[in-house]
C-alpha cells in the first residue's frame, strides 16, 4: 500500500487549495478513504471521509461547508478541496486507508497565513 499526498502550500486566509492523494497497492474502489490533519502540538484529527464508490461523505464540524472530499476511482486518487481557509486550518494533512491496519501517506503541509 502506498499513499502519496500533494498540493499543500502557503495560502492567505480566505484562499483555496486542493490536495491530492495518489493510492496504489490495493483495490482502491473497495475502501473508504480519509483525510486527517495534525497541527503542531495537537493530536491528529479526522477531517473528512468518503466511501468506496463516493456516495457517502462525512466531515468534521470545523471544516463542514468549506472542505469537499471527492475521489476518482479510475485514477486511484482522492482529493480534498479546501475553500475559505483559516489560520487554524494550518497543519500537515495526511491521507489514510484502513485495511486491517492504518496506512498513511507522508503528509503535505498546509499553511494559512498572511
Amino acid at each position: 500500500v502506498q499513499l502519496v499526498e500533494s498540493g499543500g502550500g502557503l495560502v492567505q486566509p480566505g484562499g483555496s487549495l486542493r490536495l491530492s492523494c495518489a493510492a496504489s497497492g490495493f483495490s482502491f474502489s473497495s475502501y473508504d478513504m480519509r483525510w486527517y490533519r495534525q497541527a503542531p502540538m495537537k493530536v491528529r484529527e479526522l477531517v473528512a471521509s468518503i466511501s468506496g464508490a463516493g456516495e457517502r461523505t462525512n466531515y468534521a464540524d470545523p471544516v463542514q461547508g468549506r472542505f469537499t472530499i471527492s475521489r476518482d476511482n479510475a485514477k486511484n486518487t482522492v482529493y480534498l478541496q479546501m475553500n475559505s481557509l483559516k489560520p487554524e486550518d494550518t497543519a500537515v494533512y495526511y491521507c489514510n486507508v484502513q485495511i486491517f491496519v492504518n496506512y498513511w501517506g507522508q503528509g503535505t503541509q498546509v499553511t494559512v497565513a498572511s
